[in-house]
């Protein structure tokens, strides 16, 4: 991050810009919140599908996942699951 620069981080409409002005043959949406990747496909040139989607339950890292299992299973070990007993 640098202050008094232009910064498209959480601007899907603006990286959609970018990525046209980049003249993409496709877009792979990686992390961007549901919404955002909605607006980011709405304003992409190009195809846009979307690989990996950010979600609450691994603390907006989906992927960490895939680095092992630890960070996942130990939190899904950790919640109290209402079996109905």
């Amino acid at each position: 991050m640098r202050p008094g620069t232009f910064e498209p981080a959480c601007n899907p409409v603006a990286q959609a810009v970018l990525m046209n002005r980049a003249g993409t043959d496709m877009n792979i949406i990686v992390g961007l919140c549901v919404g955002h990747d909605m607006l980011f496909s709405k304003h992409s040139e190009a195809p846009v599908t979307t690989l990996v989607v950010k979600d609450r339950v691994t603390g907006h890292n989906p992927v960490s996942v895939l680095y092992g299992q630890n960070f996942y299973y130990k939190r899904l070990q950790s919640v109290m699951l209402d079996t109905g007993e």
